[in-house]
């Protein structure tokens, strides 16, 4: 069987995105959340909750190398806008060799999430997806973050959170309640997905 452009495309860009996640690790091991780039088994388990209800509007929070951020856009419908907030400057850069009209590359903190939608003209998210780790930023940046996501959060949308720890749960659970929780094994080390959906109407 011929082997697919995304699996051979993937074959040959993921040693590349290992070795650049790694570095930036020992770089800013408090910004980047592991020393791997996520394994292809969890970025499917993402293309699959960002192929949920179609989304237009869709924000990545700390896409890294990019293996997310292919996998979301392969899940988006062709009319979608993906903003990647990235605040490592490498990374940043890295994003931009992404040849995909729907890609908007944002170097910036989380923290500047609605001045980054309001920027490049966004409406509010249907979907937003984190890999920022909860659990290595100080406590109230956390709050701040989860926060400014779930008022930027369209009624009816989604906060998805991949983790390492389950720092993010208490933190935003402050604000947004309990989460759906869902663990990929097939992923170095094993990742923990946590899920929020904000009401359709008044909170």
């Amino acid at each position: 069987m011929t082997e697919g452009i995304d699996a051979q495309r993937e074959r040959y860009e993921r040693p590349a995105a290992a070795w650049m996640f790694f570095r930036r690790f020992l770089r800013n091991p408090g910004t980047v959340a592991s020393v791997v780039p996520s394994s292809r088994y969890l970025t499917r388990r993402l293309a699959h909750v960002a192929s949920i209800g179609r989304p237009r509007t869709v924000v990545e929070l700390g896409p890294g190398t990019g293996c997310t951020t292919r996998a979301l856009l392969g899940a988006l419908p062709r009319e979608a806008r993906l903003l990647a907030i990235e605040l490592d400057e490498v990374f940043a850069e890295n994003l931009h060799n992404e040849r995909d009209e729907r890609l908007i590359v944002h170097h910036g903190s989380a923290e500047r999430l609605h001045e980054a939608m309001l920027m490049h003209g966004l409406a509010a998210p249907e979907l937003v997806v984190s890999g920022i780790p909860f659990s290595t930023m100080p406590p109230e940046r956390g709050r701040r973050i989860a926060q400014l996501v779930w008022s930027a959060l369209a009624p009816g949308g989604r906060f998805v959170a991949y983790q390492l720890r389950g720092h993010v749960a208490r933190i935003a659970g402050e604000c947004m309640g309990a989460p759906q929780l869902q663990t990929e094994m097939r992923n170095v080390p094993p990742m923990r997905l946590y899920c929020w959906s904000k009401p359709e109407g008044p909170a």
